[in-house]
């Protein structure tokens, strides 16, 4: 049996869908499966033991060589990645994105099924009408992972506890040692992961209480490090030069799984609502999670080892990149969130984690 399953981004979205593929995998011990997936998401999918094939569409690569009025070049990797997508044909296609930017892919793919959630669900886009088997829509307020293993009960595959099986490798796991290693963090150190930045503005805390949760946890005798990409960078300088003291800095220096493997050694992470928390809640690390415009019941940390922390205002969740409130000060949604609650669950998470209240440093 050959199974194409269909998620392309983004990082969170595709880390809450790694359990409908253990449990396809469970259902369906000897098939063939294969999942189509985006490059900036990809790494998330390949060396996954549940899988036997990805399918990288650069998506990506191809609308920078068309900004830059190389038109040929974009046009043979499309080629390229349709021969791919059509070399095979499947019995099973399922179509756990349901947005219009995936549904040129399943209707090009050569599926003798192609299943997905029906009309009814927000941010569909029509995608639905690529379809030949629609499955009645469920709630968005239920949890997007939950969703996933819902559309694969409606198909007859038995729902079991989220099996997330994070694709960590040897390689990551000794760059991630190796990193700690330089800059003088134990294995046996409290460590906690700040995640800082994300793509929405509206999502985003203030620069200076990321300065100052950092400061006090340091003040605790716990090791602190951020981490973020390479274009965080300058946003992470900003933070850390409001501090008064010296922090470890993991941005830029990771690629998703060393970070992956990175989370998998700390005590717990602080992040925004962003593709690193999700990663950081698939490799078993309680988070403390900043929540604002977004709902966390329907895309939070998956979990109950996990802290989300909102301030409760009643414009939220607005799901907007820009704040349009006028009951309120701006991005009241975040900004009512204070220091104290943040370092408060901080460290309750790092107590349960070691069963004892962290070292103080100094008398």
């Amino acid at each position: 049996m050959n199974i194409l399953i269909v998620k392309s981004s983004a990082i969170g979205d595709v880390t809450h869908t790694l359990p409908a593929l253990s449990a396809l995998r469970r259902h369906y011990p000897e098939a063939r499966i294969t999942w189509l997936v985006e490059e900036a998401a990809a790494a998330i999918v390949e060396g996954h033991r549940a899988l036997d094939r990805v399918l990288i569409a650069p998506r990506k690569s191809w609308e920078r060589s068309l900004k830059a009025g190389r038109l040929r070049e974009a046009l043979r990797g499309v080629r390229g990645f349709l021969r791919q997508l059509r070399d095979t044909h499947y019995d099973l296609l399922i179509d756990f994105q349901g947005l219009l930017k995936t549904s040129v892919w399943v209707f090009l793919a050569r599926a003798e099924r192609k299943v997905g959630f029906g009309r009814g669900m927000q941010h569909a886009e029509g995608s639905y009408l690529f379809l030949n088997e629609r499955i009645p829509a469920v709630d968005m307020n239920i949890h997007a992972l939950d969703r996933g293993l819902i559309l694969l009960e409606r198909l007859g595959i038995p729902r079991c506890p989220p099996v997330f099986d994070f694709p960590i490798n040897a390689e990551n796991e000794a760059d991630a040692v190796a990193l700690l290693e330089e800059s003088g963090v134990r294995a046996e150190d409290p460590l906690v992961a700040i995640n800082p930045m994300t793509r929405w503005p509206t999502k985003l805390w203030e620069d200076e209480r990321f300065a100052q949760v950092a400061d006090r946890l340091l003040e605790e005798g716990l090791r602190v490090a951020f981490t973020g990409s390479k274009a965080d960078q300058g946003a992470i300088d900003r933070i850390t030069s409001l501090m008064g003291r010296p922090v470890i800095r993991f941005d830029g220096k990771t690629s998703l799984k060393t970070l992956a493997a990175l989370y998998r050694r700390a005590r717990v992470v602080l992040s925004t609502d962003t593709g690193p928390m999700h990663v950081a809640a698939a490799v078993g690390t309680p988070v403390v999670a900043l929540f604002g415009p977004t709902a966390p019941w329907r895309t939070g940390p998956y979990g109950g080892q996990h802290t989300v922390l909102r301030a409760g205002v009643g414009c939220s969740p607005c799901f907007k990149k820009r704040c349009l409130t006028k009951d309120y000060e701006e991005k009241a949604c975040l900004r009512r969130i204070t220091v104290d609650q943040v370092v408060a669950a901080v460290l309750e998470k790092v107590e349960a984690s070691s069963g004892a209240a962290p070292p103080r440093a100094g008398p």
